[in-house]
């Protein structure tokens, strides 16, 4: 089993969230450049907003100046809370650092779980699996090569992304609904930790749609799967196991 090894840019631990980041920001992306110098297989980052500890609240941005910096290494990020954002706008910047990386991009799709995170975004914490579904709809449409509507208004949403036919991700949760969710959308499953039960409903699930996929679950420790976008074969996805 060849060994899997991520640099985890998560820019929190600060015990004061007025004090002045700027040369920490500095260092992530110097530590970025080493990482992908020395082989490393990624680079990860996560996603939260009004946190005590200045957790990162703007992970695409952090990915986009990591993707300039660095030319070999994957860049994931493994919780980007997609409810927060308007769907049209989140599938153009997610195009673009998809393009902008050659494919090296992927991320997890999560609801969150803290309501003031909605409230900051204007997002009702009560229509979150609705904003959820919403959004994964959107994103799927937008990545496609046909227009489509959207709020009544055929639209065509441009640039496409370089991964084909959209970029790597997968829907994340620790609950049965996220499992169905997962299934229905025809996507990988990522929990963040080895549960048997819900991955069982995922499998279910995957069968009555008659659809195909998998469960993400680096930790587990018997087997990881990694999905590498090759950068010249623009439009094919292949999956290398270990």
């Amino acid at each position: 089993m060849s060994l899997l090894t991520a640099l985890r840019l998560n820019m929190t631990n600060i015990a004061d969230p007025t004090a002045r980041q700027a040369d920490r920001y500095r260092a992530a992306l110097d530590m970025a450049q080493f990482a992908d110098e020395r082989g490393l297989t990624a680079i990860s980052a996560e996603e939260h907003h009004l946190a005590a500890t200045s957790w990162l609240p703007s992970p695409l941005v952090l990915a986009a100046a990591i993707a300039g910096r660095t030319r070999t290494v994957r860049i994931s990020i493994n919780a980007l809370i997609i409810p927060l954002y308007e769907p049209i706008r989140l599938a153009e910047d997610i195009a673009v650092l998809d393009n902008i990386s050659q494919g090296r991009f992927s991320f997890v799709a999560g609801m969150g779980y803290r309501p003031e995170e909605y409230h900051a975004a204007g997002k009702e914490w009560a229509r979150r699996a609705e904003l959820m579904d919403r959004c994964l709809t959107v994103l799927l449409k937008a990545w496609g090569d046909q227009p489509f509507r959207h709020g009544g208004v055929l639209i065509d949403v441009t640039p496409k992304p370089h991964t084909r036919p959209h970029p790597v991700f997968f829907v994340g949760g620790m609950s049965a609904a996220a499992a169905r969710r997962a299934a229905r959308f025809g996507l990988p499953f990522s929990p963040p930790m080895a549960m048997p039960e819900v991955e069982a409903v995922y499998e279910r699930e995957l069968r009555n749609h008659g659809k195909t996929g998998f469960v993400y679950r680096p930790e587990s420790g018997s087997r990881v799967t990694l999905l590498h976008a090759d950068p010249t074969k623009p439009g094919r996805v292949t999956a290398l196991s270990s």
